[in-house]
């Protein structure tokens, strides 16, 4: 079965780990321990504001600096640079 990561909306990346094995890894590839889980939850969640005390783990703070997420079902095509006026 292949892993499940769920961008929640306005928090963490939520990775189920009934999907399957996953390794953390840091920027140096060495491996991140994933806390042990309390029971009853399946997934580990990633911070995704940058604000957390835990990180690479969310420790729900974006609830409390009412942090905001894009939204990630909109399609946003980039600006049109302006174009020169045309020389008639």
């Amino acid at each position: 079965m292949a892993l499940v990561i769920k961008v929640r909306e306005n928090g963490p990346f939520a990775v189920d780990i009934t999907s399957g094995d996953f390794i953390l890894l840091d920027h140096n590839d060495n491996p991140i321990p994933i806390p042990p889980l309390k029971p009853g939850k399946t997934n580990v969640t990633l911070c995704r504001c940058g604000k957390s005390s835990n990180k690479p783990f969310c420790d729900s703070t974006h609830k409390r600096i009412g942090w905001k997420g894009m939204n990630e079902d909109a399609i946003v095509d980039p600006p049109t640079p302006p174009q020169p006026p045309s020389e008639a």
